[in-house]
């Protein structure tokens, strides 16, 4: 899988904990792509919040140590393995996960989870498609369901997967609705695609948001913290209506007859669930979507990555690979 003869750089994490175990290496070997492999030249590297559950061993997947972190990359096919032929060496691309990490400067990604980097989208954005947009794909249009003309509520709609959520809801023609707790946060929900946004700090939030939608109440809900907020989603629900939970950070205790006068549903969502099949749909909608938004790829100054990896990533990710 690697060579001797090339090294690169890149992230290593040697044992489970907080940020300071993540340790720039410049003595990698360069993975050498496999069958159905290609090896890609990383310019641009997204940082999702998983990646530090990950980091901190409180995942429900771990991975075998040592190991580097990161599955969303965008950069330029340098080799390809036997077997391969949607791709050539020079082409454009991002993937939804890796094989031998992404914080580094060459990352193997299996063919199946490559794919070509549109023409409008440079290398940045195309490394905020992968977690955020195929988790907001999935959440919306296969678990959710969703259709055009119904209302979705994204609840906590200004993070990378909210921002997608918002997006792709409003080219498919929903009501869209969103909720952030900040002034800059709103006006990014705004922005991308939310006809209405409320403060989520606010103690009366969700009686604004009832008096917006009405008697009917909301079709779809897309949950990032259901362990604070799934007793007011099932209140907010329509008739048939979908909590869709993609994110928690812990127990809620709830009354399962709150689902049972309007026949509503709780759904969990993982992308790593998805099959290839499901992969390929969004694959195939993917341009027409992107055609429709106006991406963003929440790019980050290098300084601000504390939140998620501290100064230790900032050398390698999202940052360009000179």
């Amino acid at each position: 899988m690697a060579t001797a003869g090339k090294l690169m750089r890149a992230i290593r994490v040697f044992e489970f904990g907080g940020p300071e175990v993540l340790k720039l290496r410049s003595d990698v070997a360069v993975p050498i792509p496999k069958d159905h492999q290609v090896l890609i030249k990383v310019h641009a590297c997204g940082v999702n919040p998983v990646e530090t559950y990950i980091r901190s061993g409180t995942y429900r997947r771990k991975p075998l140590l040592p190991y580097t972190p990161g599955s969303d990359v965008a950069g330029i096919i340098e080799a390809i393995g036997e077997n391969v032929s949607t791709f050539k060496k020079g082409d454009r691309v991002f993937t939804t996960a890796t094989i031998s990490g992404g914080y580094a400067e060459y990352a193997l990604a299996s063919d199946h989870t490559v794919y070509i980097l549109p023409e409008k989208l440079d290398l940045k954005q195309g490394a905020a498609i992968g977690i955020p947009y195929f988790t907001a794909y999935r959440a919306l249009l296969h678990s959710a369901r969703a259709k055009a003309g119904e209302s979705v509520l994204v609840h906590g709609a200004s993070g990378g997967v909210g921002i997608a959520a918002c997006q792709i809801a409003r080219a498919y023609g929903l009501k869209v609705l969103g909720t952030a707790g900040t002034e800059e946060g709103q006006n990014i929900v705004l922005q991308n695609g939310a006809h209405e946004v409320f403060n989520h700090r606010e103690l009366n939030y969700i009686d604004k948001i009832k008096k917006s939608v009405g008697e009917k109440g909301i079709d779809v809900i897309i949950e990032m913290l259901a362990n604070v907020n799934l007793s007011n989603d099932l209140d907010l629900l329509s008739y048939g209506g979908r909590v869709i939970v993609v994110g928690s950070r812990g127990p809620i205790e709830i009354n399962p007859r709150d689902t049972i006068p309007k026949e509503t549903s709780i759904i969990g969502t993982a992308l790593y669930s998805s099959t290839k099949v499901i992969f390929a749909a969004f694959a195939a909608k993917r341009n027409q979507i992107i055609q429709d938004i106006q991406l963003s790829s929440k790019k980050k100054n290098c300084r601000n990555l504390d939140q998620y990896h501290t100064d230790a990533v900032r050398i390698l990710a999202v940052c360009a690979m000179d």
